[in-house]
């Protein structure tokens, strides 16, 4: 596909000019000047002298898949020919079945489902659901947490995200992750839910102390309030289970889903809930839509997905592959946190992990630093590497840290 621009320095200027001035005087500045051109696999190449990057990025999980991978391109292809968004106003067998497969993936504890577009619009639906059900209106997040840049999952968000837009909404309350003793003084009489990734990607992938999920569960259960798990970034597969809270047998009352459900190829999200929550729309079915939510291409592309994610062995796969590269990044200077696939890469300095994410992008590798903890870089190779590409990889990591 030809490039809608000449060069470099003309992409750069029209960008600012017109998308962010800021980003793009940013990435000048640290030397981050690739242009995304050509992708397949786990790697992307530059629009404009064809450098091949691994995605350890993956935009947050979006491409767990890798780029384009063939089954769910053959999909959205196939789809192409008789589909186009479909219509929210009307029934759709293919909605209806895309939720019948997500409810499937959660044991049939989570068989109501609300499709949407940004994991910002889900977290936002989240909240709105409990609120409705329990009457209550406080909602308790973690400190430094990301939830999406939309009204609700704003407030619930850290204030980097929101203090520039003015006061916070009223009726949230954050408190440090992985602290029970914080989290039991929050939860009260007028908590309507506890909304927590369980493992947070901004904050730098810290994985919780063994029990704290299944505490905060309990609190929640005793205190009648709800437990919200935002699985955007460490759902389908990333954490070597399909859903992260199944490694600790939780039982939460929504769940939500994103980023990696479309493959990368169409937006889609959806928000899993209880049968007691859902009933709402039993009552009101028309009282929240979203005009492209659960675009039926979006639901082909989905579907795809799905079936990779839950092939027998797939999430056994991806655990193997965080314990090779447990083994494969010892004795550097850096601790690893992980739980399957889902990696950080915490160092000891301040801001240490914005120079890591420069060190390898000059040799090839894209990754993020924790922007709430720029300590730590956020390291996300796709789940669907091989062997050889896995120890390629780790073999760049040990050289860009003297290894």
């Amino acid at each position: 596909m030809q490039q809608p621009m000449e060069n470099r320095e003309q992409t750069f200027e029209c960008y600012g000019a017109h998308v962010s001035a800021g980003k793009a005087a940013t990435y000048r500045e640290l030397g981050l000047d690739v242009v995304m051109g050509r992708r397949e696999g786990a790697a992307f190449f530059d629009a404009f002298d064809d450098r091949r990057f691994w995605n350890c990025h993956c935009n947050g999980g979006v491409f767990n898949l890798g780029h384009r991978h063939p089954a769910v391109v053959a999909a959205v292809r196939g789809a192409l020919d008789s589909l186009d968004i479909g219509n929210h106003h009307l029934v759709s067998a293919h909605r209806a079945a895309l939720a019948a497969r997500l409810a499937e993936t959660t044991g049939g504890s989570l068989p109501g489902v609300v499709f949407g577009v940004s994991g910002g619009e889900a977290v936002d639906l989240a909240i709105k659901v409990v609120r409705a059900n329990t009457g209550r209106t406080k909602i308790i997040s973690a400190v430094g947490g990301y939830h999406g840049h939309t009204g609700l999952a704003l407030a619930a968000g850290d204030g980097e995200y929101r203090d520039p837009f003015g006061k916070n909404l009223p009726g949230f309350v954050h408190v440090p992750f992985d602290d029970i003793e914080a989290m039991a003084t929050a939860i009260d009489d007028d908590t309507a839910a506890v909304l927590l990734e369980p493992i947070p990607a901004t904050m730098g992938m810290p994985v919780p102390g063994s029990g704290y999920m299944a505490a905060v569960q309990q609190l929640c259960h005793a205190r009648g309030a709800k437990l919200i798990l935002d699985e955007v970034q460490t759902g389908l597969g990333r954490t070597g289970a399909v859903w992260c809270y199944q490694h600790d047998d939780l039982k939460p009352d929504v769940v939500v889903t994103g980023k990696g459900l479309s493959g990368g190829m169409y937006p889609i999200t959806a928000t899993l809930m209880t049968r007691e929550l859902h009933a709402l729309f039993d009552e009101l079915p028309f009282v929240h839509i979203s005009t492209f939510g659960g675009a039926e291409l979006g639901c082909a592309a989905a579907m795809a997905v799905l079936d990779i994610v839950t092939e027998p062995g797939f999430c056994d796969r991806v655990e193997a592959l965080g314990q090779r590269f447990e083994r494969g990044l010892a004795e550097l200077p850096f601790s690893l946190r992980r739980r399957g696939l889902m990696m950080g890469l915490a160092f000891g300095a301040e801001r240490a992990g914005m120079f890591a994410a420069k060190l390898l992008y000059d040799r090839g590798v894209f990754a993020v630093w924790a922007n709430n903890d720029p300590r730590v870089l956020q390291f996300l190779p796709p789940l669907i590497l091989s062997d050889a590409e896995a120890d390629e990889l780790i073999a760049v990591v040990r050289g860009a840290f003297g290894g």
